[in-house]
């Protein structure tokens, strides 16, 4: 009898140390896999909250599988005066559809009123901002534009002349839940210039940024800088523009007063002639909309 009882006492002894072996080997994994996930870079998302700042592309695009639809409507100049209440009768709009093939990549095209230009674009990440790792976001932007403007004095205007290439390198920093800020070096190349002293290359410094100061509204600004002799023989200007966000769930809604009629980039960038000196000033606004067929 005793053999019995000093056999099972043994055994559950044994059968102790092993189970404590296993807890032990348990919570070593547990705190391995811990520490693996506390080391992982946490990335810094809602850089901005749509595609575009105000006219300037920002490095945020449409997720995998998500496409956007986005509506950007200015109307005519203020200084216009009372007979196009003050540019209201006046107006000029681009559709554009974006679509995320990745989270990291995406496509677009757009259709402006000015020129009757179509333009075809494609957006990649390059980098993204993380927490203790990564300081900054950045997107290269491509883009291509042709207008379709018909000129009846102009036979040689065929699509050669009337396309324009754009590259533009946006380099983003969220700097705090309130703050984000954007710098954009761009190079435009124009097939056909107004004169042989006007430069087909052009090189184009914008910086912009948001202040978020609700939860779902926030001021947004941009100036496009064009280095000097460039485009010498119009009087180019560089646009300066400002808008207020309003988030409203899938939509970004945007109001924006700016010396730019052009929304796309060759205009913007390098043929405006817009002055908030003259009352060149259009008031507008941008609505996106994004569809999501990710969800499961």
């Amino acid at each position: 009898m005793q053999r019995t009882y000093l056999f099972l006492f043994s055994f559950l002894m044994l059968q102790c140390m092993q189970l404590q072996a296993q807890d032990s080997s348990l919570l070593r994994l547990l705190d391995d896999s811990l520490n693996a996930d506390s080391r992982q870079p946490q990335e810094v998302t809602g850089t901005f909250k749509a595609t575009q700042l105000i006219n300037l592309p920002t490095t945020e695009s449409p997720a995998k599988k998500t496409l956007q639809f986005l509506i950007m409507h200015r109307f005519g100049k203020l200084n216009e005066g009372a007979y196009a209440l003050f540019g209201l009768d006046n107006a000029t709009i681009r559709f554009g559809l974006d679509y995320g093939l990745t989270d990291r990549l995406s496509i677009g095209i757009g259709r402006s009123t000015l020129d009757k230009a179509l333009d075809g674009s494609l957006k990649y990440k390059l980098l993204q901002q993380t927490e203790h790792s990564i300081p900054i976001s950045v997107s290269l932007y491509e883009l291509v534009n042709h207008y379709t403007l018909r000129y009846s004095d102009k036979p040689y205007l065929n699509a050669r002349y009337r396309t324009s290439y754009v590259s533009q390198l946006l380099i983003a920093r969220k700097f705090s839940r309130s703050l984000s800020l954007e710098l954009a070096p761009s190079w435009i190349h124009m097939n056909l210039v107004p004169t042989p002293d006007d430069k087909n290359d052009v090189f184009v410094l914008s910086a912009g940024g948001r202040w978020k100061f609700t939860k779902r509204m926030s001021l947004d600004a941009e100036y496009n800088y064009l280095l000097p002799n460039q485009a010498v023989s119009s009087n180019i200007t560089r646009s300066l523009s400002f808008g207020v966000s309003i988030e409203t769930g899938g939509h970004v809604f945007q109001l924006v007063v700016t010396n730019a009629a052009g929304m796309a980039a060759p205009y913007y960038l390098a043929k405006n002639t817009g002055s908030w000196g003259n009352g060149d000033i259009y008031f507008g606004f941008n609505i996106s909309r994004s569809f999501n067929w990710n969800r499961k």
